[in-house]
């Protein structure tokens, strides 16, 4: 269907390592629920980010991890009726189209993109790279919009400069997508340590500093009641230090009460009070969740029904955009 013909089309995805936490529904599931209501959406498990490490996760794992999370994104409330929900891998136009955006890539501005904590001693060629398999995921589907949050403008900027490049190259079937900034995708920081992320990869290692969306009740009440706070009473948005303002920014998230609501509900309380109600809120919130997810992964052939239907109307938007890809490269197609 043509571009004007249709809804504004988002694409986006997760990574299938670590274990999904609140952070990353408050900060991204829960908008790509609403964005069902107004966009064409294509959710995708990315899969090929994962392999970028391949001595940090075993093939069996990933298999299972992948399921996990495709599983996890239809029990936060991804409908396939109304979204398009796939395995990145699934799609083969992606890693075409992603050696073809490598190649017209210049490597400085690639090598920026990438930071050097990250890259270390042995880090492979895939690390690199994964910047333009994000270029390909979105240029691959004509995407109008990136669901992104504030500190991830650079990488649809980036996504925007390869397509330039690529229009300039060769001809103008690049659309550089528009950052569309969460408006209510709240940053949720570690609860062991309050001047970080919440984090897949650091959560992997570090008890306490994260929620799992699958954690237990005893788990959820244990890393919420021992994070870490202040010495002082101030329950306030402004003024609390940052553990309690990282509470109370959760709080809001989950329960969509205003910041003066929450600050007049638990004014002249405690701490404890405060991290109570939390555990309380938290696990109204997951506990559905949990069930779903649980129900999907016992119906196996269901998951994979949606998974494989995903796959092929995916391939339906991204083989045509291929082939007009390659040839406007030079590759013989047809």
């Amino acid at each position: 269907m043509p571009a004007e013909q249709r809804r504004k089309r988002i694409v986006s995805g997760s990574q299938p390592t670590g274990t999904l936490h609140v952070g990353n529904y408050v900060g991204a599931l829960k908008s790509w629920v609403e964005n069902q209501d107004q966009y064409e959406c294509l959710f995708l498990v990315a899969d090929m980010y994962a392999i970028k490490n391949p001595e940090a996760i075993d093939p069996a794992k990933l298999r299972d991890k992948t399921l996990e999370f495709a599983a996890l994104m239809l029990a936060c409330g991804i409908e396939p009726d109304r979204s398009t929900l796939f395995i990145q891998s699934q799609v083969p136009a992606h890693a075409e189209l992603a050696w073809i955006l490598s190649c017209l890539t210049p490597l400085d501005p690639l090598q920026r993109q990438v930071y050097e904590t990250e890259r270390g001693d042995g880090a492979s060629t895939g690390l690199l790279l994964l910047p333009v398999l994000l270029a390909a995921d979105m240029l691959l589907y004509d995407a109008d919009l990136a669901p992104i949050g504030e500190d991830q403008r650079q990488h649809v900027e980036f996504v925007s400069y390869i397509a330039r490049r690529f229009n300039s190259l060769y001809a103008p079937l690049m659309k550089s997508p528009q950052p569309l900034i969460r408006k209510n995708g709240a940053l949720i920081l570690g609860l062991d340590d309050p001047t970080l992320k919440m984090s897949k990869s650091i959560g992997a290692t570090r008890k306490g500093h994260m929620i799992g969306l699958l954690d237990s009740m005893e788990d959820i009440k244990n890393a919420v009641m021992s994070a870490a706070t202040d010495s002082g009473n101030v329950i306030s948005f402004e003024h609390s230090q940052a553990g309690v303002k990282n509470f109370l920014v959760l709080y809001g998230a989950l329960s969509g009460m205003s910041r003066a609501d929450i600050e007049k509900e638990f004014e002249g309380k405690s701490y404890e009070l405060l991290k109570k109600h939390l555990v309380d809120l938290v696990i109204e919130t997951l506990m559905p969740i949990q069930q779903k997810y649980y129900q999907i992964r016992d119906n196996a052939d269901y998951l994979e029904s949606v998974l494989a239907t995903g796959a092929e109307h995916a391939r339906e938007i991204a083989d045509p955009r291929i082939e007009m890809i390659k040839g406007a490269v030079g590759f013989k197609t047809g």
